[in-house]
């Protein structure tokens, strides 16, 4: 047996087995539509969270980062929060959820000025990091940033 032989379904087995992996790094992601622009939808959200009791932990302003490197990023935003109800008993069920809380919410405008409000679907969290798909919390996770984003971009 030629070293080539055995090279070639090594290869194949590698490349078939990075493939597999794909599917659980591959998150849903929801998107609204703000008639707002990003610093008053991340506003109008910060302030749908912290009115719903729950933490800010951190807003960050990408388009200022990129700015401080003197390159141009279009306005986009991210805000991290979340509620230690909700994520504890996640990560009690599968530790690694920890990666992907608190939740996240991402607000950016497009190339063509729209704003967009973007997040991962709890329900992603299942499969991603083995908890059980029927978890309340997951529910109640997805309910929130509904609601919360939906605040976000109301138009009032």
């Amino acid at each position: 047996m030629s070293p080539r032989f055995i090279f070639r379904p090594f290869v194949f087995a590698t490349a078939l087995s990075a493939l597999m992996t794909i599917p659980a790094y591959a998150a849903d992601m929801i998107t609204k539509i703000s008639p707002h622009s990003v610093t008053i939808t991340m506003d109008r959200l910060a302030a749908a969270v912290e009115g719903a009791g729950a933490t800010v932990f951190a807003r960050v302003d990408h388009a200022a980062g990129a700015a401080k490197v003197e390159m141009e990023l279009r306005p986009t935003e991210l805000l991290i929060f979340g509620n230690p109800k909700l994520g504890t008993p996640a990560m009690l069920d599968g530790q690694t959820a920890g990666l992907d809380l608190p939740l996240r919410v991402l607000v950016f405008a497009d190339a063509e000025g729209v704003v967009q409000v973007t997040y991962h679907d709890p329900a992603d969290l299942a499969e991603t990091h083995g908890l059980p798909a029927d978890a309340q919390y997951l529910a109640m996770m997805t309910g929130a940033l509904d609601k919360l984003t939906s605040k976000a971009i109301a138009e009032e």
